[in-house]
């Protein structure tokens, strides 16, 4: 990478899915921006970087990052509603603080969607969606989407970011192993392709980095690493990991520190809101189910400390519970144990606001592939395709 460019003119930041994480995105920024809330959880804008000396200055003050005033959001949503709409719908966020974003919400409407039941069970449209002949029309349209999104809102610069709901499980196949052979799947309607990887070839192809909100297998395969790199675009993203899978990148780390061992970590969420009711789907769970036992595993290491956390047994639950909409509660047992091997437990008992947690994530990883796009950044980590291998 080289140094990046200067941030100049508007950043559009374009989300497939309009449902709770995008809209309180969209609220937060635009409240932020006239500094009735402050952005709580952005590194970006509250993140500071110790450079010696004493001197501790606020990121954005030393990186090239866009600024609040400079983004412009565009949406894709098989629900028709406006952004305000939506966000009533989500039920996240109170009347006093939607009410005085009105007019800035109802100005978002969403594009019409590329969606596949086969990949989403439990989410239906409302008329909003695309009627294509085959996947390879459905990306040209998407393409069609985002030249004129940027050109109607005089961006300089595009990154998407999928915020929809997680896919059922599908490990890559052939259609996945070049540019060539997914877009031969593309032509050929091959039911191996899923919306959220139509959407990031169409990103790819206009030259808009790609990140994946979800824990769906959207980008982790070769085809996607050959097209980043053509098309000198970069790549990112594994879920935003803002609930339970967040207290284990806090409490995983602690461990290891200072070397206690685990025994067995078990973990159970109640959750009302839209992800919750797709994740009811067994095929869609198992993606999120994946994504969160290798958070765990990649931190603990059990590979260099297999005396302490070889043997740990993990287990994953998710209980779709409507009258808890966004606000997630998640509970975990962790069995740990200590010098001469003695038993310990550790029980948490986390309430959350799902979405409330996942904006800022939204913000600043937006801002940052930006930044890493005007740096030179292409394709995905190399430990991330090497894992897929």
């Amino acid at each position: 990478m080289t140094k990046p460019t200067e941030a100049r003119g508007k950043l559009g930041i374009l989300t497939p899915g309009m449902g709770a994480v995008a809209t309180t995105t969209y609220a937060g920024v635009f409240a932020a921006r006239r500094g009735t809330a402050a952005p709580v959880g952005a590194l970006s804008e509250l993140g500071r970087l110790d450079l010696g000396n004493g001197k501790k200055p606020l990121i954005k003050d030393i990186l090239p990052l866009a600024g609040l005033q400079d983004l412009v959001f565009g949406t894709w949503d098989p629900y028709g509603h406006d952004a305000f709409e939506a966000a009533v719908e989500a039920n996240v966020l109170s009347a006093k603080d939607l009410l005085p974003l009105e007019e800035e919400m109802r100005s978002i409407k969403p594009m019409k969607a590329v969606i596949d039941r086969n990949w989403v069970k439990r989410l239906e449209g409302s008329g909003n969606v695309k009627v294509t002949k085959s996947k390879w029309d459905a990306a040209q349209t998407l393409i069609e989407d985002i030249q004129r999104f940027k050109a109607e809102n005089s961006c300089d610069r595009l990154v998407m970011i999928w915020t929809a709901s997680t896919e059922a499980y599908k490990e890559p196949g052939a259609v996945h192993q070049s540019v060539t052979d997914f877009e031969k799947g593309l032509k050929e309607d091959n039911a191996e392709i899923s919306p959220s990887q139509i959407y990031a070839y169409a990103a790819l192809k206009e030259r808009v980095p790609f990140i994946n909100g979800t824990p769906s297998v959207t980008i982790d395969n070769p085809a996607f690493h050959e097209l980043a790199m053509e098309y000198g675009v970069p790549l990112a993203g594994k879920d935003f990991k803002t609930g339970q899978t967040l207290l284990k990148t806090i409490l995983g780390p602690g461990l290891k520190a200072r070397m206690l061992g685990l025994s067995g970590w078990f973990s159970t969420n109640i959750l009302g809101n839209r992800d919750g009711e797709v994740l009811e789907d067994p095929e869609s769970f198992k993606s999120k189910e994946i994504s969160k036992k290798q958070v765990l595993e990649s931190i603990l290491e059990s590979d260099l400390y297999p005396e302490l956390y070889k043997d740990a047994y993990h287990k994953v639950r998710i209980n779709y519970y409507p009258p808890r909409g966004d606000d997630k509660e998640a509970w975990d047992n962790i069995d740990i144990f200590g010098w001469m091997n003695y038993p310990m437990q550790i029980k948490v008992d986390f309430l959350c606001k799902d979405s409330i947690l996942a904006a800022p994530l939204v913000l600043d990883l937006t801002r940052f592939m930006d930044l890493a796009h005007r740096a030179g950044a292409r394709g995905l980590p190399q430990r991330r395709l090497h894992a897929r291998a």
